[in-house]
């Protein structure tokens, strides 16, 4: 991602931009009726950065979380349902399929409007069919390089089409006709598929298919990132990168009122008692401190300073006993919601890096010998002091196609792995450590991160480095820079997590399918074993054929070895006793206009 030249440019970017933002506040608003309480204000807290808010060009799990407090799909989530439940968001109702079941026709609601902005003019904006059609274009357009353009690559009819035009002339026609996407009159969407999806209403509700107004995607350009303007409940009225994040309720946002149902649970009766009947958003203001480090996350919150967070997991024996919360947090009437995260932990390795790239056996074995040196117990209790479990595959628990009896073939071996490396010719030097079998050096670069956690995960490595060998450097940086190096393929290894989507295991696989190298595809891995099965099993509905075909695709990971994982997080989260309405949601990260505050 963006080196320092590059914070520095954004930062002239964000004060060229807050003239703009200021006016798009101050534009007339007369007659709107909200439900937003200015003076409520949630205090909210992000362990890493976002890079910015267009989810066509990023799938920072941070920018997500806010971009989708701005814009809106299709679909969305119920909020206590569970498992995770589709409803409709912007349309009228769930779709019409057609028998064959390739053909959705969507119904828009009336009188859903864009926050006010500037590039408006004085005139309300509402939200049309047409702009749904533009933001599916814009997610394959080439020239946008969009890491979710797999998303729908393949699927609609005749969108590839207008793709691989793009593709010659360099130029996409943004007002061609696609057959399979078409806004049939002014709250009409009608997509046509190639074939039938089972997983293409969740890919609906994914941000990245939000609604932008192309005026202000034309008007903004590359700023529009720092510049998102949507029909959702708040918009972004201060931006300091790396460091703040504040939004406002947008005047314009239509509003809901709160009625979920509770499934039994106790904490849902609660939330149903707290918010049932309510006009939401209630809250009119959110500011997001982001607080890399745990230790300091985790004081700001004992300060009173954030209103709920998720436990820092080293912070775990000092606030728990027993996975409970000890009596004198109780005490201050902080709440505990416990959840296993639908993710997966993991380190990459660059298919692509002349180091730990390759696909002969010996770069297998150089592979595969690296991931069993890290002891993934030890990182379980020193790290997230036993609030995790060992990732046994791609898919973790609560998505389907995860198999609860799989077992990875890959296990912590120190022994086994340094066996390995002496039989394809990786040879020890006099002192202690490795070279490749040609004699040159052999050393690992890592990228990691500058907080406690990442020192940990990298201690873990070194010691089972050393251990078989392998003479290992550590590359810190930001998360956001490294997430984009990833994508551009420029990392040799680099740990991070992958939080689901959408609650089925396509979107882990995703992440390692060939045409999606350099864009999510973070370890460039092509294989072709794996992308014929990743291509059957999209085109199987749900169930246990399909799973099989995840397994399969599981193992042919581990033979050529492209990640190395580690586990499934169990998040505690914290919550203090004014914030009413508070479960997070598997999917749903941007939970604010949900909430309310009792003081």
């Amino acid at each position: 991602m963006q080196k320092r030249k590059k914070e520095r440019m954004s930062l002239r970017i964000f004060g060229k931009l807050t003239g703009a933002l200021v006016l798009s506040v101050c534009l007339p608003i007369c007659g709107v009726s909200l439900a937003a309480d200015p003076h409520k204000v949630i205090h909210s807290v992000f362990e890493a950065a976002d890079d910015g808010f267009d989810m066509v060009r990023t799938q920072n799990y941070y920018s997500g979380w806010v971009a989708d407090a701005i814009f809106e799909t299709l679909l969305t989530y119920d909020y206590l349902a569970r498992p995770a439940r589709l409803i409709p968001n912007t349309a009228e109702s769930m779709p019409e399929i057609s028998s064959d079941g390739r053909t959705y026709t969507f119904h828009l609601k009336k009188n859903i409007f864009f926050a006010p902005d500037s590039v408006f003019g004085h005139e309300k904006r509402e939200l049309t069919a047409a702009d749904y059609v533009y933001s599916i274009k814009r997610l394959v357009d080439p020239a946008n390089r969009s890491p979710s353009a797999s998303f729908v690559r393949g699927k609609i009819t005749g969108l590839d089409d207008l793709v691989e035009k793009a593709k010659k002339t360099g130029q996409f026609d943004y007002d061609a006709t696609v057959s399979g996407l078409q806004a049939i009159d002014r709250y009409t969407l009608r997509i046509r598929l190639n074939a039938p999806d089972s997983n293409f209403l969740y890919i609906l509700a994914y941000g990245a298919l939000a609604a932008v107004s192309r005026e202000a995607i034309d008007a903004y350009g590359n700023k529009s990132t720092f510049h998102p303007v949507g029909t959702g409940p708040y918009m972004l009225k201060e931006y300091v990168p790396r460091s703040k994040i504040v939004l406002e309720a947008n005047p314009y946002y239509r509003g809901f009122v709160w009625d979920f149902q509770a499934d039994g649970e106790a904490w849902d009766e609660q939330l149903v008692r707290d918010m049932k009947g309510k006009k939401m958003p209630q809250i009119g203001r959110v500011e997001i401190a982001i607080i890399e480090e745990e230790q300091s996350r985790w004081l700001s919150f004992q300060e009173g300073k954030i209103d709920f967070d998720k436990l820092p997991q080293l912070a775990a024996p000092v606030a728990l006993e027993n996975g409970k919360l000890k009596e004198e947090y109780i005490a201050q009437g902080i709440r505990q919601y416990t959840m296993v995260e639908p993710e997966i932990t993991y380190t990459i390795f660059n298919l692509k890096d002349p180091v730990t790239g390759g696909y002969s056996n010996e770069k297998i074995a150089l592979r595969r010998a690296i991931a069993m040196s890290y002891n993934t117990q030890a990182e379980i209790e020193l790290l997230r002091n036993g609030q995790a479990s060992k990732a046994q595959m791609m898919i973790p628990p609560g998505v389907a196609g995860h198999e609860p009896a799989y077992r990875s073939s890959i296990a912590y071996e120190p022994e086994l792995a340094s066996r390995l490396l002496d039989h394809f010719g990786y040879r020890r030097q006099s002192d202690g450590y490795r070279t490749m079998p040609d004699g040159s050096p052999l050393v690992l670069r890592i990228r990691t991160e500058a907080n406690a956690s990442s020192r940990v995960v990298s201690e873990i490595w070194k010691r089972g480095l050393d251990r078989i060998g392998i003479r290992v450097e550590f590359d810190v940086g930001n998360f956001a820079d490294n997430l984009k190096d990833a994508a551009g393929c420029r990392l040799m290894m680099w740990g991070g997590a992958w939080h689901a989507d959408y609650p089925e295991g396509e979107n882990f696989m995703q992440l390692l399918y060939g045409p999606n190298a350099g864009q999510g595809n973070h370890a460039c891995y092509r294989s072709k074993a794996f992308d014929k099965l990743y291509r059957q099993a999209v085109k199987l509905p749900p169930g246990e054929e399909r799973n099989r075909l995840y397994v399969q695709m599981n193992r042919q990971m581990e033979a050529d070895t492209a990640w190395s994982v580690h586990v499934s997080r169990t998040r505690n989260w914290l919550v203090r006793p004014w914030v009413m309405g508070f479960k997070k949601h598997p999917i749903l990260q941007s939970d604010w206009q949900y909430l309310d505050i009792a003081r």
